[in-house]
């Protein structure tokens, strides 16, 4: 497995998704301060097990997750995070492997 280096860049966290619209869905405000790349939805036996989604604000790219931890008595999602690369590239290698991840978990990972 290829390591990953993370940039341990400062930077102020990216404006949070509006999670009235659902994971994948930015208020008009979010997108402005940088151009959403994709998000990944990962889901198990039908229930959302993590959003990753990345963002591209042209000198940096991060990526900003959603997880949804099993047995734990809130719907409110743990946010770790955000991760920084210094590229889009760099950001897209680091979701791939975390999809591959969760697809071997039995994850049905869909673009969101």
């Amino acid at each position: 497995m290829r390591s990953q280096s993370i940039s341990a860049r400062p930077r102020a966290a990216a404006p949070a998704a509006d999670v009235s619209k659902g994971p994948g869905k930015q208020s008009a405000k979010a997108l402005a301060a940088g151009q959403e790349l994709f998000v990944r939805h990962a889901r198990r036996d039908g229930r959302s097990v993590a959003v990753m989604r990345a963002i591209d604000y042209g000198d940096s790219c991060v990526v900003e997750a959603e997880v949804y931890p099993v047995g734990v008595a809130t719907d409110e999602p743990a946010r770790p995070g955000p991760y920084t690369f210094a590229d889009a590239r760099e950001a897209t290698a680091f979701v791939t492997e975390a999809v591959e991840a969760l697809m071997y978990l039995g994850c049905d990972v869909q673009a969101a």
